[in-house]
């Protein structure tokens, strides 16, 4: 099967990726289902990277429907360690515009319906997330888009919510109140599974609007979204070549973060959950 080190997930707005060369388009099987979409691999700036849209081709699932678990690990299985998300959000703040990118530094997760583990069923991992985004990765995120001529903002608290529903005004803001900046439906728990899978992951976020907090703009919609989205794609397009061709080796943690998370005896779990979690942690139970 083919084999990519570096993969982006496309969400609203991103569902291809332009560029990509020698391409070749794999049907994964995974323990925990299918994934949103066939994943495509191909050659861009000389690495072979994989391509994997997030709400499906044609966006038809809801973000509580994403099949989060069987995301992640079928891009693992294909050898990936890297994850760049393409996301749109809105901003809670007022020097977040629309247009604008955000690479946030921290996360809180505020769904509700979602599975958030790959682990459970006779085998107990306690993954640290006090940093969910790999600092490394994002570090190089920001570097290819600098030279894009986009508005580039780091740090930021990122909050996910359940949707697909947008907020409330009441909602929008007490996230403000709480020191969020800006807020999304599917960095929970992409993050976290891409964490239990020792894979980097750092999110280039895109402004589309202002949420329904901010007094002069109007209210999102999706027309709103999708409008921002458009005019941002290319330099997505471009950073993300920017960055495959730059992207050195990782330096960071990442790879060892289940080393000190599995705490069940191996002689009490079951055979069955080792099996399908051989992937992710195998290298701990020769």
């Amino acid at each position: 099967m083919a084999k990519a080190n570096i993969a982006i997930i496309g969400g609203s707005g991103l569902y291809q990726m332009k560029g990509l060369k020698k391409t070749e388009e794999l049907s994964v099987k995974t323990p925990f289902g299918k994934p949103s979409s066939p994943i495509t691999i191909g050659t861009l700036e000389g690495k072979r990277v994989a391509f994997l849209a997030r709400h499906g081709i044609g966006h038809f699932i809801t973000p509580t429907e994403v099949p989060y678990l069987a995301n992640i690990y079928a891009l693992k299985s294909l050898g990936v360690e890297r994850i760049i998300s393409i996301s749109a959000c809105g901003s809670l703040r007022e020097d977040y515009a629309p247009g604008h990118i955000v690479i946030p530094d921290n996360l809180f997760d505020f769904t509700k319906d979602r599975r958030r583990s790959f682990f459970g069923d006779g085998f107990v991992a306690h993954i640290s997330v006090a940093d969910p985004f790999c600092e490394d990765l994002s570090n190089h995120v920001e570097a290819s888009l600098r030279p894009t001529g986009g508005t580039v903002h780091r740090g930021g608290n990122f909050i996910t919510i359940e949707g697909p529903r947008f907020s409330t005004k009441a909602e929008s803001n007490l996230y403000r109140s709480w020191g969020m900046s800006i807020i999304g439906m599917t960095a929970s728990p992409e993050a976290f599974l891409a964490k239990e899978a020792e894979m980097c992951y750092a999110v280039m976020a895109h402004v589309t609007d202002y949420d329904v907090w901010h007094v002069s703009e109007s209210p999102v919609t999706v027309e709103m979204v999708i409008q921002t989205l458009n005019k941002n794609t290319e330099i997505a397009q471009e950073a993300i070549r920017n960055l495959v061709r730059d992207l050195p080796e990782r330096k960071c943690n990442c790879e060892h973060a289940l080393s000190s998370a599995l705490i069940t005896n191996p002689k009490v779990i079951p055979s069955k959950t080792m099996k399908k979690l051989k992937l992710l942690v195998g290298k701990y139970y020769k």
